[in-house]
């Protein structure tokens, strides 16, 4: 009589309560992890990205995986080496929304009139550009700064919005009307010095994928997974670029916390997260609810205020921690 042989738990779901284990092994479809704050978020998105490639349901090319920074990109590909005993070679999907939109755009220039080798203006550069449309346009400088015009600009690209979306109302938002045309006199410059600025990063991207279909559809096979840790401070850029490269396979994992978008000002709209059932259909939602940093006395005090705040999908934070 033979005896079965238990099969060891695999080291990366070791320590992972029930909900993050809920996050690991929930692979198909989307799902939406709502994790407050010291829940342990990170160890369960790395997790989950070791039980993809151990369980060989994706190459490490076959994910996407974005975040904000790049010590959280470096983070989670550091975590991912030591849960899997080996160093992640092959990730180069994993990295922050501008890292990746432009790796992709270095491979799709020509299709918004940029070469593979365009330049990526920083701020000053950005701002020298500007003040010179401004001078040629005999735009009074003081009256209507550069910086100011730098901001609407940032502003339209983080909505999504290129010059001809651009209607008279949004044009009216600098120098009496003249924001629209201003805007495309800018992507003009910056296409003739084959340069852009990090907006244009997703938003050419954006273009790319809404008017190339074989562009779309050759990433939307790639991809087969689908990650986002921070969803609640994408964007409408970003937001729109996630959709579009999910809804074929719809494996997307997005992570995030709806009490603590902290990014309004550049054009975070928590919306999103509060959305995504409506965008993906049959969504499952995981609720990390156990905190590992806090007192109880501390989540009491943070549980009364967040209470107050009506645009929210809800969870209750507890410790075990005395």
């Amino acid at each position: 009589m033979t005896q079965d042989i238990p099969v060891p738990e695999p080291g990366y779901l070791r320590g992972l309560n029930a909900p993050q284990r809920d996050a690991v092994l929930t692979t198909e479809g989307p799902v939406l992890v709502l994790a407050g704050a010291g829940t342990g978020k990170t160890a369960a998105l790395t997790a989950r990205l070791a039980h993809l490639v151990a369980t060989r349901r994706a190459w490490p090319s076959e994910i996407l995986a974005v975040t904000f920074t790049n010590k959280a990109a470096r983070e989670m590909r550091e975590r991912v080496g030591r849960l899997l005993g080996e160093a992640v070679e092959g990730m180069p999907w994993l990295g922050t929304f501008h890292a990746v939109a432009a790796r992709m755009l270095r491979r799709h220039a020509e299709l918004v009139g940029l070469t593979p080798s365009f330049t990526i203006l920083d701020t000053d550069d950005q701002l020298r550009l500007l003040k010179q449309l401004l001078s040629a346009a005999d735009i009074d400088e003081k009256r209507w700064p550069a910086r100011q015009l730098a901001g609407l600009i940032d502003r339209w690209k983080n909505r999504g919005m290129t010059p001809a979306d651009i209607d008279a109302g949004e044009g009216e938002l600098f120098a009496n009307g003249r924001g629209g045309e201003l805007y495309q006199q800018y992507q003009d410059r910056l296409r003739a010095v084959n340069a852009c600025d990090f907006g244009d990063l997703l938003l050419h991207m954006l273009v790319i994928l809404r008017t190339h279909r074989d562009v779309l559809a050759d990433y939307q096979q790639r991809f087969r997974y689908v990650m986002v840790d921070e969803y609640q401070d994408t964007n409408s850029a970003q937001y729109l670029w996630l959709r579009l490269l999910a809804q074929e396979r719809k494996n997307i994992c997005c992570v995030g916390d709806d009490d603590q978008s902290i990014y309004s000002w550049r054009g975070a709209e928590v919306a999103n997260i509060l959305r995504f059932d409506r965008d993906f259909p049959g969504a499952v939602v995981i609720k990390l609810e156990q905190n590992y940093r806090s007192t109880p006395h501390i989540l009491a005090a943070a549980s009364g205020l967040i209470a107050h705040n009506g645009g929210r999908l809800g969870k209750t934070l507890w410790t075990e921690e005395g």
